[in-house]
């Protein structure tokens, strides 16, 4: 009998949860007492969850703008 195909976890329903969760999975990972099957896991949830980070981040820098010689401009760290 095949087995079940793993559910899919969830999308993180905040840039937060999945900060916290990620922090989580990193300091699990860095403990190295996980088999070898979960620690693989992790890092690919890990991969996802800073995926996601960094898309919210992105979003939000393109939100955030400032003002530049009387006319709004995004926002640019150079």
């Amino acid at each position: 009998m095949p087995k079940a195909a793993p559910k899919a976890p969830a999308e993180p329903t905040s840039y937060e949860s999945a900060l916290q969760e990620l922090e989580q999975l990193i300091a699990q990972i860095e403990s190295g007492q996980l088999p070898l099957e979960q620690m693989l896991a992790g890092y690919q949830r890990a991969a996802q969850l800073l995926g996601y980070c960094r898309g919210q981040l992105d979003a939000v820098q393109e939100q955030v703008k400032v003002l530049d010689e009387g006319t709004l401009a995004p926002w640019s760290q150079d």
